[in-house]
């Protein structure tokens, strides 16, 4: 591992020679100049990690290298050394941008601890760039994929939408992509910067839910050995993402509800009011107003999220789109995969295009993970997929009225649920994976149809 790089910048070139060899006894590499403009010089030619330069020199100063380097290397940390007498301007100069200052004469194990305090706190701030800048990508619109045009209208809603500091309520059915697109408002925002927070309230017990957003003091309940942030207060600056928020109890829609409009609540047991700056992005696949209606959500909280609706379109509605997903997936997973499948044969493009993919994004994901994985030759073929694709009977509904609908959805539904857990051999929690829906709504589903799991699957 090569050794940190400092630069010493002094007219006392004694003090700085005997500090060069301090520091190299103690693992690090040191150049040394006598002024800024030297000092300058060998920042364009050596790999400097970290400058110590004195405050009071002749002609240009701690002060002026200080913003040149805040200027022109902003990542770049600074120390100052300083007199006892000048410690104030030393102070000041942290105020405008150095890490830290030493004031002379010093103890070598100082200067060292400050040193590994700054070049710590570089690699930190630099890791967390490089981790900002790769999700900012990820979630860049070069990555919502479509080119049908209820998804270009998707693209321009999120595209108006991520300069604003607008509430936003995604919906549609599961694994439409809601949280990408949550995602890619945060990333595409002012609050960029700032931490993107998703909780799913569909996954967290009822009973826990108002203590992971709002966080609880100790002793607020049983079990509450110790104080905690909830999610709202960690999403500070930055973005909440409430997915399935049609599945939150009513008692937490209203403290929502006032976060909303007031940005504060209080933690579970406490009587501190906690004020935050966050941005909300909510999604649902449920049909908000039926539940207004049935007493099962608040109309209050619906209007303040509804101040921009966006509405994902279901994938069997964006067929131009199924060969754009497909072709993009195939990359992905080549690349994790190390294989070399050039692309879909006919036959097996046709069946992707007729399938009514209930899954939607996230099942034709799974579907071309699978496929890749099976396949033998340099183009997914129809065997290569997942026999429910193309075995035909799941896009019939789509072109005849059934004369009782309830019956037929009941059908359809128990249909999809046998074949997923066909798919997984039973196991539940990639089964709810591949519908593209929680595991625990998974079970309710299966208990309410009377499935029986075994070792062969039964209807």
């Amino acid at each position: 591992m090569a050794k940190p790089y400092i630069l010493l910048v002094d007219d006392e070139i004694r003090l700085v020679e005997v500090l060069s060899v301090a520091l190299q006894a103690h693992g690090f590499e040191a150049v040394v100049a006598g002024s800024v403009d030297e000092g300058l010089k060998l920042l364009d030619s050596e790999p400097i990690n970290l400058v110590i330069t004195d405050l009071k020199m002749p002609g240009k100063d701690g002060r002026h290298l200080l913003h040149s380097l805040r200027r022109d290397r902003p990542q770049l940390p600074v120390i100052v050394m300083t007199a006892y007498a000048s410690v104030r301007d030393a102070v000041d100069l942290v105020k405008e941008g150095a890490f830290d200052y030493v004031a002379k004469p010093f103890e070598v194990e100082d200067v060292v601890a400050t040193i590994e305090r700054a070049l710590k706190l570089t690699k930190v701030e630099t890791e967390n760039r490089r981790l900002r800048e790769e999700m900012a990508d990820r979630y860049s619109f070069d990555n919502l994929i479509g080119s049908s045009a209820s998804f270009q209208s998707v693209l321009r809603q999120i595209g108006e939408v991520c300069a604003t500091r607008t509430t936003v309520l995604l919906q549609g059915e599961s694994g439409t992509g809601k949280e990408l697109v949550a995602r890619a408002i945060h990333f595409n925002s002012d609050r960029a910067s700032g931490p993107f927070i998703a909780v799913n309230c569909a996954a967290i017990p009822e009973g826990l839910l108002e203590s992971e957003l709002f966080g609880h003091v100790k002793g607020a309940f049983t079990g509450a050995v110790s104080g905690r942030d909830g999610r709202f207060r960690a999403a500070d600056g930055g973005t909440i993402f409430l997915d399935e928020i049609g599945d939150m109890p009513v008692t937490t829609q209203v403290k929502v509800l006032r976060v909303l409009q007031e940005q504060s609540f209080e933690p579970v047991g406490s009587s501190k009011t906690m004020r935050v700056d966050v941005r909300v992005v909510a999604a649902t696949h449920k049909n908000l107003q039926e539940m207004i209606a049935a007493g099962q959500f608040r109309e209050d909280l619906f209007y303040r999220l509804n101040v921009y609706p966006i509405h994902l379109p279901p994938l069997r509605e964006r067929g131009d789109d199924i060969p754009i997903l497909a072709s993009h997936f195939l990359k992905l997973y080549n690349d994790r995969m190390g294989k070399k499948i050039v692309g879909l044969t006919p036959a097996a493009e046709k069946a992707l295009r007729t399938y009514a993919w209930p899954g939607n994004i996230r099942e034709l994901q799974n579907c071309i993970e699978r496929a890749i994985l099976v396949c033998q030759e340099t183009s997914i073929d129809l065997p290569d997929l997942p026999k429910y694709v193309f075995e035909g009977g799941n896009r019939e509904v789509f072109s005849r009225l059934p004369q009782d609908l309830d019956a037929e959805l009941e059908r359809l539904e128990r249909s999809f649920i046998l074949n997923a857990l066909r798919e997984t051999q039973g196991v539940q929690v990639k089964a709810a994976a591949l519908l593209g829906i929680a595991e625990r709504s998974l079970w309710h589903r299966i208990k309410k149809l009377g499935i029986k799991i075994e070792r062969s699957i039964n209807g």
